[in-house]
């Protein structure tokens, strides 16, 4: 197993996740008194993972296709978009 790759990884998905959305919902199902935190947690990591999953075919399959030098610059200028469009929206 490629260590850094691993830490790489959960250090970005962390950190992306921290706040987002899906985190504020998972909360919201979790402050419910009548539903089990456990169900909830499961719930919301099995969604995680499927969502991974899906993430991880789909790059392999791209990758097949395409360089993945370009991927690398197609995501940053994806993610520098949405950056700029996030500004520009407030």
């Amino acid at each position: 197993m490629e260590y850094k790759v691993l830490l790489t990884v959960f250090a970005t998905v962390f950190i992306a996740e921290l706040g987002d959305k899906t985190q504020l919902a998972t909360m919201l199902f979790a402050a419910d008194k009548e539903v089990s935190k456990l169900t909830v947690f499961f719930g919301a990591s099995l969604a995680l993972i499927v969502a991974s999953g899906i993430g991880v075919l789909a790059g392999g399959l791209i990758s097949q296709y395409f360089n993945p030098r370009y991927l690398h610059y197609i995501a940053g200028i994806g993610f520098i978009g949405i950056g700029i469009w996030t500004l520009v929206r407030v």
